[in-house]
């Protein structure tokens, strides 16, 4: 792995605009304040533009729509979007993943009716169960458990700590951080007759995560109480985020750390849900909908709506509402 650029052979991954010159081997990228003079940083927001003059960064990857001053020693590289243009310079930086040093590690214990593809690496300590089917080039770090009948696609990666249970279909591309858990029961449960106590109500589905899709650390997807609880293609799930059974993604959503979506919450295509929200059973959000961080979504609601607050309200009536609050207190 290269471990220094110069600011030319950054910029041809970029295709940017290169303005004034940096004689400095670029070493990594860093935020304005912390970087030192072989570093690239990054400037996405007319409100840091001020800070470029007391950075000590090297060079600096702004987007096209902002004004901002090159001198002698330092360089500026002009992109349509700051934000995507660094995810490239992290990629160039990217250390490699960690090493195995056998294909299979021999702690391993793998049932003898499990298909393993080709080019799969499985760590020290993990499970593998009856009829598991894993795609070609899967990886499992160490102490990862894959229950009966899973399947699970080509090239996904999953990190130590992940139990994935029975009978789950994975897709291919996906990858799931520390400690997930796919496919445990279901929060089912009913008073029983005599009133003494909870009956728990079997949950006999399972969980369908489709293509391309990220878990979080720590991040639970329950199985369906019958059916499926399903993810769709391309959706990206922080940490420490619950899905309930029988809720249903579309393509493409994002979750931020700590949400929820209690039991058949459907999302339409491209929602964006806020860290801390939480989503009532059996509400259905349209595709392109925005939920503000820390609301309670407790109705429907319409594609490419955006809500705040608790009880979650369209967004323009919650902000006059704060408005007319602030004034009142005020007097």
């Amino acid at each position: 792995m290269k471990t220094s650029y110069t600011i030319e052979e950054i910029n041809a991954v970029l295709q940017g605009e290169l303005i004034g010159h940096t004689a400095e081997n670029i070493t990594g990228p860093e935020q304005l304040e912390n970087a030192n003079n072989n570093q690239i940083t990054f400037i996405g927001s007319a409100k840091y533009v001020k800070l470029w003059a007391d950075s000590k960064a090297c060079a600096v990857v702004v987007n096209d729509n902002l004004k901002i001053e090159a001198d002698d020693t330092r360089a500026i590289i002009k992109v349509k979007n700051a934000d995507l243009a660094m995810a490239k310079i992290l990629e160039l930086f990217n250390p490699p993943a960690p090493v195995f040093d056998t294909d299979i590690h021999p702690t391993a214990v793998i049932h003898e009716s499990a298909k393993i593809g080709n080019g799969c690496k499985i760590g020290p300590n993990c499970y593998v169960g009856k009829d598991v089917e894993l795609g070609n080039g899967v990886i499992l770090y160490p102490n990862v458990c894959i229950f009966d009948e899973t399947s699970i696609g080509d090239n996904t990666t999953i990190w130590s700590g992940t139990v994935i249970r029975e009978r789950c279909i994975i897709g291919s591309h996906c990858i799931f951080h520390t400690n997930v858990s796919i496919g445990a029961d279901g929060f089912g449960y009913h008073p029983s007759d005599d009133g003494r106590g909870l009956v728990k109500i079997p949950q006999i589905g399972n969980v369908i995560i489709g293509h391309f899709v990220e878990i979080g650390a720590n991040s639970c997807v329950d199985r369906a109480k019958f059916s499926s609880t399903i993810i769709g293609d391309g959706c990206k799930i922080d940490n420490l985020v619950q899905i309930a059974h029988n809720s249903i993604m579309g393509r493409a959503c994002i979750m931020a750390g700590h949400s929820g979506l209690a039991g058949s919450v459907t999302l339409g295509d491209g929602v964006i849900i806020g860290g801390s929200a939480s989503i009532k059973d059996h509400t259905k959000i349209g595709s392109g909908a925005t939920v503000g961080a820390g609301s309670g979504v407790v109705g429907d609601i319409k594609p490419g709506q955006t809500v705040l607050g608790y009880p979650a309200q369209d967004a323009r009536d919650m902000l006059k509402q704060w408005v007319a609050v602030r004034r009142m207190v005020k007097k």
